[in-house]
């Protein structure tokens, strides 16, 4: 793919505005801005959208505490309070009784994240109607609402909600245009003009101002023009994988939880996931461990049916 490229610091690279243009359409919202990670798009909400000393209400198992190295505490001093779910999804309940009453003592509760769909718990999809809710609260209490949404376009596909519809409700949103989007870097913030602005300046402080980006910035324009539909596809293979797996030798899947490209397989003693990935491996199929007793597998665009079948049919013969 060609790209024409400018220098994306002065904010005058032609690919990167397109790209911004474009995903601001898509979720209709006033303003985009492209960033190299989705570790980097969620910080930089957290921070533009905080003071040091604020607290921040969030699902426990949230990719922003579990994998971005302590980052609302480091960038933007924010007090975390981690909230028990079932399936990732922060209750309008859960919200309201953990809001601080205002005095001296406590800190301000004043965010709220969610992610959808939500890694930790399998690729779950955050219930629309209970999102909603989670709005009402933070509108009646002055709080800011962000959307970890990495995987919001596999919440779309599957839901079959607009992008718009399905982000209405948040003050901020980070997007991913790799995983099974395809593109090999990048990553999208969305939200109102004079946000986004802000997230421009502090993505210059966290060393994220790129110069000629338009480079990838055309596989990320590709992935949303070419890449979203397909997402059905990589649904399909990880019901297939799912059901398959599931009472296979020590793998234990529930299947209620899988809704999007997510599958986690629980390990039955006395093998550990450790063990069955060994295993796994001098068969050429490869995982991640997600635990001690889990396993994580994710489809995407470069995971075909036929690999999918290939990789079945050897764990088939390793476990039967």
């Amino acid at each position: 793919m060609v790209a024409e490229v400018g220098d994306d610091v002065f904010g005058d690279d032609p690919t990167v505005k397109k790209l911004e243009t474009r995903v601001a359409e898509l979720f209709e919202k006033e303003a985009s801005l492209y960033v190299p990670s989705g570790t980097m798009a969620n910080q930089i909400c957290l921070k533009a959208n905080s003071q040091p000393g604020w607290e921040l209400l969030c699902e426990r198992e949230c990719h922003v505490v579990n994998y971005e190295a302590a980052g609302p505490v480091v960038h933007a001093g924010l007090l975390i309070n981690l909230l028990t779910t079932e399936k990732g999804m922060l209750t309008a309940e859960q919200v309201r009784a953990n809001i601080r009453p205002v005095n001296i003592h406590t800190p301000e509760t004043k965010l709220v994240t969610l992610e959808n769909t939500h890694n930790r718990h399998g690729g779950t999809i955050l219930p629309q109607d209970e999102v909603l809710k989670v709005r009402e609260v933070c509108d009646e209490f002055g709080l800011i609402l962000h959307l970890d949404g990495a995987r919001i376009w596999n919440a779309h596909v599957a839901t079959g909600l607009s992008l718009a519809e399905l982000t209405v409700s948040f003050d901020s949103v980070a997007c991913c245009l790799s995983k099974g989007m395809g593109a090999p870097i990048g990553s999208m913030i969305l939200g109102r003009e004079e946000f986004v602005t802000r997230c421009r300046r502090e993505r210059k402080l966290f060393g994220g101002g790129m110069r000629q980006v338009g480079i990838i910035a055309a596989a990320g324009l590709y992935a949303v023009e070419n890449n979203i539909s397909r997402l059905s596809e990589d649904h399909a293979n990880a019901r297939l994988i799912a059901e398959t797996l599931d009472g296979l030798g020590p793998f234990r899947v529930n299947l209620d939880r899988v809704e999007t490209n997510i599958i986690l397989a629980d390990i039955a003693e006395p093998e550990t996931a450790a063990t069955v990935l060994a295993k796994m491996a001098e068969v050429g199929v490869q995982a991640v461990m997600f635990g001690a007793q889990r396993i994580r597998f994710v489809t995407h665009l470069d995971v075909s049916r036929a690999d999918c079948e290939e990789a079945l049919q050897r764990l088939q013969a390793l476990f039967n």
